[in-house]
């Protein structure tokens, strides 16, 4: 595969997507990625920005296409729905790992990789030390992690109307801190770096990995992301990132190229599940 450009379909166009897309349109050929399709729930939106032949407009047709790498950045159904099938067919890149929370669709994907010989890739995103993390999880040292992540309440997309009684100026509001497992069905679209976390600490898991939203309209640039922890004999760590943002922007800025690393490191490590 390293003699080769890795083909690579991209599942969703929104603005991850679209700069995934566009990277690989300007720098591809330099880095040994090419696209084999893009798919978008709503197809008229790639019409005037990519030729005809790598548009998808059924997503249950990606086995016709050559397919090395699919990139899933649009929803956690998506995950659910198609994920074993992509690692029936090429290696999966994770984009919304929020959907592992479901146990048993995480195990379903760790088997399925397993069985094909296909990995599941789960970028890193806005998780600082991640691989640290994991060496510690595997090393059985790991004793606790917590991660805060705190934004501009109008970047939240939260379930079941929880934050639509903000107001500008209020100031800091803790929305929720509890297990990360219980997190993920309410903000879905905003804490994959917290998912990416549970994964590396799979020994905590999901259920024992400690995570807090928070909303505070003092933080009109940026995205802070705290990630606390906790190993043996008084050993801890605590990192504080902080991620230019627009206002109402999911994804801070850095996170696009963090991304866009992950990808460069898909080229298959065979059968497992890879923190990139």
């Amino acid at each position: 595969m390293a003699d080769k450009a890795l083909k690579v379909g991209i599942v969703g166009y929104g603005h991850l997507g679209q700069f995934l897309v566009e990277k690989i349109q300007s720098e591809g050929a330099e880095v040994g990625l090419q696209l084999a399709f893009v798919w978008n729930r709503n197809a008229d939106k790639l019409k005037d920005s990519l030729p005809k032949d790598l548009i998808l407009h059924d997503l249950s047709d990606f086995t016709q296409r050559d397919t090395d790498v699919i990139v899933e950045v649009c929803h956690p159904l998506i995950v659910k729905e198609f994920g074993v099938r992509f690692l029936s067919h090429a290696h999966f890149l994770v984009g919304s790992p929020s959907a592992l929370s479901d146990g048993q669709l995480e195990q379903d994907l760790r088997t399925a990789a397993k069985q094909q010989g296909k990995t599941l890739y789960v970028p890193s995103g806005a998780l600082w030390g991640g691989q640290d993390i994991q060496k510690m999880n595997d090393s059985g040292t790991l004793r606790a992690l917590s991660i805060r992540m705190s934004k501009h309440p109008s970047c939240f997309r939260l379930t079941g109307g929880l934050l639509s009684d903000w107001t500008e100026g209020e100031g800091r509001r803790v929305l929720y801190r509890g297990s990360v497992a219980e997190l993920c069905p309410i903000a879905p679209n905003n804490v994959n770096t917290m998912a990416a976390a549970a994964i590396a600490a799979s020994k905590l898991g999901f259920h024992g990995v400690t995570g807090e939203i928070v909303s505070d309209t003092a933080l009109a640039d940026y995205h802070i992301v705290e990630v606390d922890v906790t190993g043996p004999d008084g050993f801890s760590v605590k990192t504080v990132r902080q991620n230019p943002a627009k206002l109402g922007a999911v994804t801070g800025n850095a996170t696009y190229n963090s991304f866009w690393s992950s990808l460069l490191v898909c080229k298959g490590h065979g059968g497992r599940v890879y923190l990139c």
